[in-house]
Formats: C-alpha cells, sequence, structure tokens
C-alpha cells in the first residue's frame, strides 16, 4: 500500500486483528511504527486527536494480539487513543475520512463495527462498562475475556472510581489497564520493580498462590493471613502507587514500559490467565513517535491541519475572535474587577479560554480535572463561602451535571454563573459532542437564568450582568469557533436586564424569533427575502430563553399572522418549546414553524455541513421565510403588499 511518498509494507496486509497474531517481534514494532505514519498522513489533512492515539499504538496493537475481539471485550475510555483499534480493525481506508461527514466517528461506536464493544465520546466510563460485559459473560457461562483501557486523566473522573470500587468488591475477572502518559512520572523502574513484575505475573506464582489460599478455607485463619500479605505487599507496592488499587479490591501490576510492544504482550499473556480483578499500570509518552507532538502534548492533542514534514501547524485564515477568546478575556477583566470571582474548569482550560486567568491569577483558577459533577458542587460550596464561581463545561459535558445544578445550586439559590462552551453543533466529533440539549434539559429548573448571546458583545455583557446576579443558576450558552467580528473589546460593560429581548428587524406577517448566533442568520435571510419577493419578516433576538420577555411575546402573537423559531438547540424543549408553550397558555391561535436541530442524533460533519442539514444557513432560512410568507391567506397578503 502506498500513499504520496509513504509505503506501508505490514498495514496493507493487515483488514482484522486476526492478521497480526502471526507477526513476529520486529514485525509488530514495524507495524506500530507504519500506523505512526498513518496516523501522521491522516490527520495532517483531516484533523483529529492524534497525540493520545499516537502514544497508544503498542497498547493497542498487544490488546489485539492477545485477545481475540470481538468475543473478547476491549473497552476504550474517551476514544481519543483508539485510532490504531479503527485502522486494524477493517477501517484502514474508511480513516482517511474519519470524523468527516458520511463517514466513520472519531470515536468507537457500536453501530460501526463488531469490535467497538462499546461507544465512548466521553471520559471515565470504560471500566463501568467493562464490570458490565465482565458479569454478562459471567451469567450467561460465556468464555470471553474483557479488558478496558483507560487513561490517567479519565481516571480522575468519580465514575471511574466507582467502576473501580464495584469491580474490586463483586471480584469480578477484569482487567483495567492505566494508560499513564503524564510526563512527570518517573520513568526510571528499578531491578526491584522488574523482579516484583516478573515474579507476581508468572503463571506458576499463581497457580501456587491460588491453591495456597483454598486450602486455607474461608476462616478467621485465612483472613488474618491475607491481611498480614496484603499488608506486606503494600508496602513494597506504595512506591509504584499501587496501594490505591490493592485497596481498592484490585491486584496491582506494574508499571510496564506501555510504547514497548515486547514488554506489553508478554505481560498481557501472563495476565489474561489470572481470574479476578487486575489493574496493569503502563507508562507511555503522548504524541509517541512524532517530535512535535512529544514537545507540545497539549497542542498536539487535536493540532488541527499540518505539514507533516516539518509540524508546522496551518492556522486558519480567519481574524475574528473565537468565542473562548472572548470568554476569557472576559474572566479575567471580571477578576481584576471583582476580587470574589473565580474560574472553575474540568480540564479545559486551553479549550474554554481559562488559561488566561490562570497565567496572571492562578490563586483563582480551579482546574478539577475531568469531574464535571464535582465542578458544579465544588462552584456551589465557592458560592455559599462568598465567592462568585464562574464554571465552564462544555455543554454536551454539563449533562453529567444536572443532578448538582438542580440540587446544589438551584436549590439553595446560590449565585454560580454556568458558562457552557460549545452550545449548539460542534462539528467532526459528532453525537457525542454536539451541545444540542442545554437548554431543553436546564430550562425545566426554576428560577434558572438561560442567556445565548448573538454575538461577542452580547457575551461579554451577559457575563458582566450574570456576575451581579444576585442568586441561582445564570446559564450562557454559546458555540464553538468564530464569532461575528463585533468589537468586544472597545465595548464598555452594561449590564443586560434578564428576561429582555430587542427586535432587529422591523417587518410585518411573519415574526422570526431567534436565539443566539442565529439572530444573525435570520436577518441576513430576512433582507435577502425583502430584496428578491418585497416580503419583510420581523427579526427578533430573544437573548434570553429563560426568563422570556413575555412581553415582546405577546406583541409578536398580536401583531403577525406567523410566527418562526430558530435555535441551534433540539426542537423539542427548547426555544420552541417556551414560545408555544406561552401562546398556548394566553390563547394565541397562532401557527408556529421551528427550524432547529431535529429529533434524532446528528453524526460528525463540519459545522457548515450539519448546519446546511438542520437548516439553520442564511439560504435555508431564506426558503423557510418565503415557504411561510406563501402560506399567509390572500387577504392578509394584501394588506402586507400594501
Amino acid at each position: 500500500m502506498e500513499s504520496g511518498n509513504m509505503t506501508y509494507r505490514l498495514l496493507e496486509k493487515v483488514d482484522s486483528p486476526s492478521d497480526i497474531k502471526g507477526f513476529t517481534m520486529d514485525q509488530l514494532r514495524e507495524l506500530c511504527a507504519e500506523i505512526r505514519r498513518y496516523m501522521i498522513e491522516c490527520c495532517s489533512v483531516n484533523p483529529g486527536h492524534l497525540g493520545s492515539s499516537l502514544g497508544a499504538v503498542e497498547l493497542i496493537i498487544g490488546m489485539h494480539y492477545v485477545y481475540n475481539a470481538p468475543s473478547d471485550k476491549l473497552v476504550f475510555d474517551v476514544g481519543h487513543q483508539a485510532y490504531a483499534h479503527k485502522i486494524i480493525t477493517g477501517r484502514r481506508e474508511a480513516f482517511r475520512k474519519n470524523r468527516m461527514k458520511d463517514g466513520i466517528s472519531g470515536f468507537p461506536k457500536r453501530s460501526e463495527s463488531p469490535y467497538d464493544a462499546f461507544g465512548a465520546g466521553h471520559s471515565s466510563t470504560s471500566i463501568s462498562a467493562a464490570l458490565g460485559f465482565a458479569e454478562a459473560s459471567k451469567l450467561q457461562r460465556l468464555e470471553e475475556k474483557v479488558v478496558a483501557l483507560i487513561g490517567d486523566g479519565s481516571l480522575t473522573g468519580g465514575l471511574a472510581l466507582e467502576g473501580l470500587n464495584n469491580a474490586g468488591a463483586a471480584k469480578s475477572d477484569i482487567l483495567v489497564i492505566l494508560n499513564d502518559n503524564n510526563i512527570s512520572i518517573d520513568r526510571n523502574i528499578g531491578a526491584l520493580h522488574e523482579y516484583l513484575l516478573k515474579i507476581t505475573t508468572d503463571p506458576r506464582y499463581n497457580r501456587a498462590k491460588k491453591h495456597v489460599w483454598d486450602s486455607l478455607g474461608d476462616g478467621w485463619f485465612r483472613k488474618r493471613i491475607q491481611k498480614f500479605v496484603v499488608n506486606t505487599k503494600s508496602s513494597i507496592v506504595r512506591h509504584s502507587g499501587g496501594d490505591l488499587f490493592e485497596s481498592m479490591g484490585f491486584r496491582y501490576f506494574g508499571p510496564i514500559d506501555g510504547n514497548d510492544i515486547e514488554q506489553v504482550i508478554d505481560t498481557l499473556s501472563k495476565l489474561k490467565d489470572i481470574e479476578g480483578p487486575k489493574l496493569l499500570h503502563t507508562l507511555t509518552t503522548k504524541g509517541k513517535g512524532y517530535a512535535p507532538a512529544e514537545e507540545d502534548q497539549t497542542v498536539w492533542h487535536a493540532p488541527g491541519i499540518f505539514d507533516p514534514e516539518t509540524g508546522e501547524r496551518i492556522k486558519s485564515p480567519k481574524g475574528e475572535s473565537r468565542y473562548q477568546d472572548v470568554f476569557g478575556a472576559v474572566l479575567l477583566e471580571l477578576a481584576q474587577m471583582n476580587p470574589k470571582v473565580v474560574g472553575i474548569t474540568p480540564a479545559m482550560a486551553s479549550g474554554c479560554g481559562m488559561n488566561l486567568l490562570a497565567e496572571r491569577m492562578p490563586e483563582r483558577f480551579y482546574d478539577v480535572g475531568i469531574e464535571e459533577e464535582h465542578a458544579v458542587t465544588f462552584a456551589a460550596g465557592l458560592a455559599a463561602g462568598g465567592m462568585k464561581p464562574f464554571c465552564n463545561i462544555y455543554s454536551s459535558f454539563s449533562h453529567r451535571a444536572f443532578d448538582q445544578v438542580f440540587h446544589d445550586i438551584a436549590l439553595q439559590d446560590l449565585p454560580v454563573v454556568l458558562c457552557l462552551d460549545r452550545g449548539g453543533i460542534v462539528g467532526q466529533d459528532g453525537a457525542t459532542h454536539h451541545g444540542c440539549y442545554d437548554m431543553a434539559i436546564y430550562r425545566s429548573i426554576p428560577g434558572a437564568v438561560i442567556a445565548a448571546p448573538k454575538d461577542e458583545t452580547e457575551l461579554k455583557d451577559m457575563m458582566y450582568s450574570a456576575m451581579l446576579h444576585p442568586g441561582g443558576p445564570y446559564i450562557i450558552r454559546y458555540p464553538r469557533g468564530y464569532g461575528e467580528g463585533t468589537d468586544w473589546k472597545e465595548h464598555e460593560f452594561s449590564r443586560m436586564d434578564e428576561g429582555k429581548g430587542e427586535k432587529l428587524v422591523d417587518g410585518s406577517g411573519i415574526a422570526v424569533i431567534a436565539a443566539g448566533p442565529v439572530a444573525n442568520r435570520a436577518v441576513e435571510a430576512a433582507v435577502a427575502t425583502r430584496e428578491r419577493t418585497g416580503w419583510n419578516p420581523s427579526i427578533y433576538n430573544i437573548r434570553y430563553i429563560k426568563p422570556l420577555d413575555t412581553t415582546l411575546l405577546s406583541e409578536i402573537c398580536r401583531d403577525n399572522s406567523r410566527i418562526i423559531t430558530v435555535e441551534e438547540g433540539c426542537i423539542t424543549g427548547g426555544l420552541y418549546g417556551a414560545v408555544a408553550e406561552f401562546a398556548s397558555s394566553q390563547e394565541y391561535p397562532k401557527p408556529i414553524k421551528a427550524v432547529a436541530i431535529p429529533d434524532r442524533y446528528l453524526s460528525q460533519g463540519t459545522q457548515q455541513e450539519l448546519r446546511e442539514e438542520c437548516g439553520l444557513t442564511t439560504e435555508e432560512l431564506e426558503k423557510v421565510f418565503e415557504s411561510e410568507f406563501e402560506k399567509i391567506s390572500k387577504k392578509d397578503r394584501k394588506v402586507l403588499e400594501n
């Protein structure tokens, strides 16, 4: 197989994991190198999550070499690390369209391949899912092995620890592989460690150990002997971090070099037949095999388009600010104004723009790791203690924290600002990452404020207004990517009245109520519709999904024949639901047309492609406006034309 100047001598022979079973160790090393080159080649023109996958190649090849998927279940956490898995499980050529519209998903997806045992678009799920597989296998008397591959970042999530606790207590037969790519970990393992690893993975040792425990029975004597052995062993393995896992009922092995394919295969082969809950600690290098990715691991987690030869990243020609840049700069400015302002993020500091606060005011910045639920309750505690927390969470990830938003913030009327980044269509990460549901989810909470700025300037003012809000959750949702190019930096802070919208275009006959930046597309469509047909819809920027501007809505329902709602959120329960509920409660018999994300899961694609699919572009909105005008009665249309 050749691609450009690249030749993939071994990779072209691999159409399924069974094809690597007969490879020699030298061939496996060469295969790993080819897979890395192939990832770099593909991701240089079609961006993806590169760094994590480069570091996990040997682990994945080793897992497939030792285990027999899909009958054995290999469960991945998040999926950022799973590109090698996709490439060797029949999707080598399809990987060229990874994360593209009508291509394959960037994450494991059950409907895509029998080798994807469990879907994973967000972190910390693998151990719980693996435990479920193990128990299902036991109950059905199936001869299946179950392996969960989880990164050290994902292990911070509470769900992962809950899974460990349950699996250890249940004594389930699973293997958890901890892919530890933290560069601060000491790589000098030492001779004692190597000796302990060799002993504890030896089949003869484990058969003898099982025989000894069985011969001691289940009485008090066995328990006292076991406690003595565990305490002795823990004192030895404590230096490598194993005591935590041992205390949770897991047998701890490692750490080993996770980028040494021979050591990975040798260790997994020995662990395969050891029963019960086991954890293998592996040390890997994020970005392994590609110097730029090893040197700047944060940037090369998802680097965008780049030159594979030089590592030079090809940046977007756009010069406007991203909403994330605005959030970061405004938060820093608010913190400088108000000593009570603090920032909280669950491991998304650079992605959301909070790295600015981290650099300038590190004592007022908290990165809590991948712990959305904790982030929200921690914010509630800070608020109860007199601070003004801004908690930034990606919209789709905030679903995990609904209970905390409801119980810990709203019920206690605590002044916490929740900034939901990536609200709306996200793009190539697909269904697991689209922020479609936040408006519908949080609109049910009494007393919540839900704001959707139409541009960067409104985001700035909403953040300022949120800082002044006396109590309860103040939720601001805004999209991924570039804004409208407003001069937000020169704009002076102005407090916005909650529940007050604005009219952007004065028209008649049809009223268009929009939430968020799509209001700007509605204005563009209204101008084009008027120029082409003479019909002129009114355009409203609702600003607040909750509380609603009931005065404005009454005017809209009274003065127009038809109403259109436009939102980059799910069609059920968001802006459309709010407007329809209001019209029904006030007995306004007006037809309401919704333009929104349909009631199905959106796949991956560019933001533009998916907005076209959902009818949320200027051109698609023009068609809707014209269609709705044509539905107006002839009598009313004459009035409009005059």
